[in-house]
């Protein structure tokens, strides 16, 4: 019965989407009414409600302001054009296609997703303008390199708040987020183009694209931008190999929050922000969260729901007895939902609540994190906002974008599951 009424929870959470109503209400009002269902005292369900969202953005919220911060401080400073610029003038016609890859990745890593698109894009097109190149096969490779470092990367949101709900190790999540990364958007954004796009001959061998306003030094805006990758990574690495005292440092070291705050502390002093603008640009950049931080406090609340029903631990029950891997159980539920609800965050806060248990059965969370994250990009439709940005910049059909955008993010999601499966015959 239990089980019942959870999917009658997701059917409304759904609903309400669909009628557009705020994703914010539309969490809090599903996870109020399932809990009720559910049988659980009024008071109990406020309770749930405030620990699921205490738990959620306990460990969560300064990353994700700090995170927010340096996003903003990157793009109103001109460091992800320079890295941009550098990047474009290195390499030839031919090679274009690496070039944006990478440029995106780096963009993406301190931004969020829609940020990134909206800096990135103009120089799509210039880039395609310059080249003769066909605008999607410039523009598929950005959109899949900001589509991976969104599903699998701390700090951004999903994946963050997912290794605070399986209490995964963030710099462990990071370094093998990198390895699904890579190759994802290597097939996505290089190869999938490559094969439905015609190519025709051009006279241009090369790319500069240039920027009228100042922009940082190509070392300072490399440095801000990996900075938060480089401290995590390093933390990560030298705790699993150092003794106490460095042991201590280096776990300080990798906690995202300690290298965020030490990267936009560095990232102020290398700009040389006057003090009133530095504070301006921070708050503008929190400001623009704002909603993001609302939503997964909201997912943490249906989530927390899910799990005190039971429900994981019923599924857990059914698929050990159909032999079925508990991190395809979290690919499969998350893109489901994926599909259902359109907001890749919201799936995967949703389906941890109902996986969670299964990390009991052994699982590496980490990996766990990183399956949910690959079934939350699944096939991205018209209930994404996501879908409908890259329809109307690129100015495609529905055809012409389900073609494009919706199978390269299957084609992430699905290789995302065969990666996380394979590192986990080898961990």
């Amino acid at each position: 019965m239990h089980f019942v009424i959870v999917i009658i929870g997701i059917a409304l959470l759904i609903g309400l989407i669909v009628l557009k109503m705020s994703p914010v209400l539309a969490l809090l009002i599903s996870s109020i009414i399932t809990g009720l269902l559910l049988g659980m005292p009024a008071l109990k369900v406020i309770t749930t409600i405030n620990t699921g969202i205490g738990n959620t953005l306990g460990g969560l919220i300064m990353v994700l302001a700090l995170g927010a911060m340096l996003g903003k401080i990157v793009e109103d400073n001109g460091v992800a054009l320079k890295i941009v610029e550098v990047l474009m003038s290195s390499f030839k016609k031919k090679n274009i296609q690496w070039a944006i890859l990478l440029t995106g990745i780096l963009v993406g890593i301190p931004l969020f997703y829609n940020a990134g698109f909206v800096i990135l894009i103009p120089l799509v097109f210039t880039i395609a303008e310059a080249t003769g190149l066909p605008v999607l096969y410039v523009g598929i490779p950005m959109a899949a390199s900001l589509s991976v470092t969104h599903g699998f990367l701390p700090p951004h949101p999903g994946p963050i708040a997912l290794t605070t709900i399986f209490r995964a190790d963030v710099g462990k999540t990071l370094l093998y987020g990198l390895a699904l990364s890579l190759p994802a958007a290597i097939s996505a954004g290089i190869i999938f183009p490559r094969i439905i796009i015609k190519l025709k001959d051009t006279k241009s061998d090369r790319v500069i694209v240039s920027e009228t306003r100042s922009l940082p030094s190509a070392l300072k805006s490399f440095f801000i931008a990996l900075l938060p990758v480089i401290l995590i990574a390093t933390g990560t690495i030298g705790s699993s190999f150092s003794t106490s005292p460095l042991k201590t440092f280096f776990s300080f070291l990798q906690d995202p929050t300690i290298a965020l705050l030490i990267t936009v502390l560095l990232a102020l002093l290398v700009l040389k922000l006057p003090m009133v603008k530095a504070t301006q640009t921070c708050v503008e950049g929190v400001k623009g969260v704002a909603m993001i931080i609302l939503i997964i406090a909201a997912g943490g609340a249906f989530k927390q729901i899910l799990v005190d029903s039971g429900i994981g631990e019923e599924i857990s029950k059914q698929t050990t007895s159909l032999h079925l891997s508990p991190l395809f159980m979290g690919w499969l539920i998350a893109a489901i939902l994926r599909i259902a609800l359109g907001s890749a965050t919201i799936a995967a806060l949703t389906a941890s609540g109902i996986v969670l248990p299964l990390i009991s059965a052994g699982v590496s969370p980490e990996l766990m994190v990183l399956s949910v994250g690959a079934g939350s990009l699944m096939c991205s439709h018209v209930n994404d906002t996501g879908f409908w940005m890259f329809k109307e910049y690129f100015n495609l059909s529905l055809k012409q974008t389900f073609g494009t955008w919706t199978l390269m993010e299957s084609i992430i999601s699905v290789l995302g599951l065969a990666g996380v499966l394979i590192l986990n015959m080898f961990l």
